[in-house]
């Protein structure tokens, strides 16, 4: 026998999400107070990457951070860099190379920050180049859209899709902070606007009862874009999704359990197939009611609970359809499977699925029938076409 060493230390992790508003504004404070010096008397230092879409929304955006900079004592380092939002920042590897190498050509320390201002996929991307330069650069997220908002931006992942899967290549790394302003939602397309209702459904249907029966009721107000609704709805799924990180045992994902990718198996592989035509959180929604469809016709659903939440989803406005379920003769399209085996591997062993007992009741499984997938799949697609499953 060999002699054997061992390490065991913890590492404390501690970051606030803060809600405000003007984020930008010269005399918001909120943003700046989450930048430390990075040296006795030095003034905090960063660089800021910008999502293309927000830039174009806002076409003096760029005037607004240095204005906010100058006011707060806060250093530039070099001009914003802009890139591409949605997915085709994750799709192509040059934009994290480009961003690595922006932070070692502008002398970004390990004390500075990148601050990234976007959707989701702009956080992950500018998250995953931060966490792997000089082995971990801090980084500050302000999420602009309602999914970032509302789930990806309050949590601990970072990732970009490679080898044909979403998020293959990616680390945990948690923010320094994350600061969530609902003014910069106001320019976002429809889709974009409901898309982060998904993932508040998903949540609630884990881990809140009360709190899906308020989207329930406010199905109508989401839609109609009502910023009050959002803004609630956002405090509340992201202290869920907070809470489930922080207290859930797992926040970096070490076992099999994964209960916050309710719905995303096929949610994942439908955006993949559709080449991200689908945003993740119309993905998400068609993967909810697949799983619930699923769960229904294996005995442990009552189909009166999938009815109310396809019935909110479809208040709120998603397309609860996709020609990607099915191969055009009844089966199963031949990709959708391989989000199962996706999902296998990325867990690292035995398959775990989250289904859905009752609402507030979720109930893992190991295996799933693909002929009560195909069976699920089809009742989709007829119901949304008007055709009794």
């Amino acid at each position: 026998m060999g002699e054997r060493l061992t390490a065991r230390f913890d590492l404390p992790v501690a970051y606030d999400v803060v809600f405000t508003r003007r984020v930008f504004s010269g005399d918001n404070p909120d943003l700046a107070r989450s930048l430390e010096p990075r040296a006795a008397g030095a003034p905090p230092r960063a660089l800021f990457v910008l999502d293309d879409g927000l830039m174009d929304a806002r076409p003096g955006f760029l005037g607004e951070i240095r204005a906010w900079a100058d006011a707060h004592g806060v250093e530039l380092a070099g001009e914003p860099l802009v890139i591409p939002g949605g997915e085709t920042c994750k799709n192509n590897p040059r934009w994290v190379e480009r961003l690595r190498d922006a932070i070692a050509e502008r002398g970004v320390c390990r004390r500075s920050y990148v601050v990234a201002v976007g959707g989701g996929a702009v956080l992950d991307c500018a998250g995953y180049a931060a966490a792997t330069a000089h082995r971990g650069v801090r980084h500050v997220r302000v999420p602009t859209t309602t999914l970032s908002q509302a789930d990806s931006a309050v949590g601990v992942k970072n990732g970009v899709n490679a080898a044909g899967v979403k998020n293959f290549l990616g680390c945990f790394s948690p923010p320094d902070a994350v600061v969530v302003d609902p003014d910069l939602l106001a320019t976002l397309t429809d889709r974009d606007w409901r898309a982060g209702v998904a993932e508040a459904v998903k949540v609630a249907l884990l881990k809140d009862p009360a709190f899906f029966e308020w989207i329930e009721a406010n199905a109508g107000r989401l839609a109609g874009r009502d910023l009050g609704a959002m803004e609630r709805l956002i405090r509340r799924s992201a202290a869920l999704h907070l809470s489930h990180i922080a207290e859930g045992g797992d926040p970096f994902e070490r076992g099999a359990s994964r209960p916050l990718d309710f719905g995303h198996w096929a949610a994942h592989r439908l955006e993949t197939l559709s080449g991200f035509g689908l945003n993740h959180g119309e993905a998400v929604a068609v993967g909810l009611v697949l799983d619930l469809a699923y769960s229904v016709r294996a005995g442990m659903l009552d189909e009166a609970v999938a009815e109310r939440v396809w019935a909110t989803l479809d208040a709120v406005g998603f397309t609860l359809d996709s020609p990607l379920l099915t191969d055009g003769a009844g089966g199963l399209h031949p990709g959708l499977l391989r989000g199962l085996d996706d999902f296998r591997e990325h867990l690292g062993g035995e398959l775990t699925i989250m289904l859905l007992s009752e609402i507030g009741r979720g109930v893992e499984v190991h295996a799933m029938d693909p002929g009560l997938i195909e069976a699920a799949a089809g009742a989709l697609r007829a119901r949304a076409a008007g055709v009794p499953a």
